[in-house]
């Protein structure tokens, strides 16, 4: 059993696409026990289910999270006030909110919640203990909390400025969509090279599961490029293209100032 397990409750409130995928990854790591875990959530969620037969409690009375060393706070950020108001007044006062939200500050849940507050953005990628989530407190007690929460199963990259969490949310966390995009883009190239379509998709997903493989060696991205690039070879040939047509740098800038955008909207 991982050393974090069975050291205090943690409430999760949201089942949705990111809630699952942290509930996924602790049970995966080991870094919270199930049967430390209360999960609220509206509607029955299979992530949840699943951690229910492995002990954890799903919709108890309020009263059970006084027992919560940490509140993690994965709804909609339209809804954020409207489920934790309703909980604040039943938290540990010892107990700390770990928001993974995009767009809400954390001064503004701090005011809701009267506890310390960290902010985490992770990828989906912690289910499969994976991932990357960028971290930001001004509470070191916090972001302790908050890291050991998210260690397990994702690289955590600690930011200086609360500012930056939108920055790393487009640069990570929305990410994995922008490369998935690409990935499709190039089976759409290999099939108008006569490729079955079937074929053009498998091997463009194959070339993503390489790509994600030499990732893991800690080489610096331009080292891995050149590892593929032999000079006057297929792939400078391709890379130069892109050059070329300006394209690549353009559209990834105009995805992340987008993005960034968007969550400053909330």
């Amino acid at each position: 059993m991982n050393a974090n397990a069975r050291a205090g409750t943690v409430a999760l409130v949201g089942c949705g696409r990111l809630g699952s995928a942290i509930l996924e990854g602790w049970l995966k790591t080991g870094a919270v026990d199930a049967r430390d875990l209360i999960i609220l959530t509206p509607s029955d969620k299979p992530a949840a289910e699943a951690a229910r037969t492995k002990g954890a409690r799903v919709n108890p009375a309020s009263a059970a999270l006084s027992e919560a060393r940490a509140l993690v706070l994965a709804v909609k950020p339209a809804m954020w006030r409207e489920a934790l108001t309703p909980l604040a007044g039943d938290l540990n006062p010892d107990a700390v909110v770990v928001s993974v939200m995009a767009g809400v500050a954390a001064a503004d849940i701090g005011a809701v919640s009267g506890r310390p507050v960290a902010r985490v953005m992770p990828t989906t990628a912690v289910a499969q203990g994976q991932g990357v989530a960028a971290l930001w407190s001004a509470d070191a007690g916090a972001r302790e909390t908050a890291r050991g929460l998210f260690a397990a199963m994702a690289d955590v990259v600690d930011l200086d400025l609360e500012a930056l969490i939108d920055a790393a949310t487009a640069n990570a966390g929305s990410a994995p969509a922008f490369i998935h995009a690409f990935v499709q883009a190039l089976a759409r190239a290999g099939e108008a090279e006569g490729l079955p379509a079937d074929a053009a998709t498998r091997l463009a997903r194959g070339a993503l599961r390489s790509a994600g493989a030499s990732v893991g060696t800690g080489e610096t991205l331009e080292a891995l490029i050149a590892r593929i690039a032999s000079p006057g070879g297929t792939t400078r040939a391709g890379l130069d293209a892109m050059a070329a047509t300006g394209d690549l740098d353009r559209a990834a800038g105009a995805a992340v100032r987008a993005a960034v955008q968007r969550a400053r909207s909330f």
